[in-house]
């Protein structure tokens, strides 16, 4: 016999991380991704909902691309980024 499905938890839909956060619906590799490639305009932060942080980067050119290229390389590789909301990026 099967057992009963886990009914879905309201506040976590795309699960808990092991740290016991709820998952967001941000992607931490599209995040990434967007950082590395567009970060000179803060396009990660934006994604994330980081718009302070993305404005910073906008008006400085990423830190003249070392901010930008450090950002995306943490967001990849990190597992503890979280979007506006303090949930865990989903890797």
């Amino acid at each position: 016999m099967s057992q009963p499905a886990t009914p879905p938890n309201p506040d976590a839909p795309y699960g808990v991380a092991p740290n016991g956060q709820p998952y967001s619906e941000k992607s931490k590799i599209v995040a990434g991704v967007l950082q590395l490639f567009l970060g000179g305009l803060g396009i990660g932060r934006f994604y994330t909902g980081h718009t302070g942080m993305a404005v910073a980067q906008l008006l400085t050119c990423g830190g003249l691309g070392l901010w930008a290229l450090i950002d995306g390389i943490i967001f990849l590789v990190s597992n503890e980024r979280t979007d506006k909301q303090g949930r865990v990026l989903r890797g």
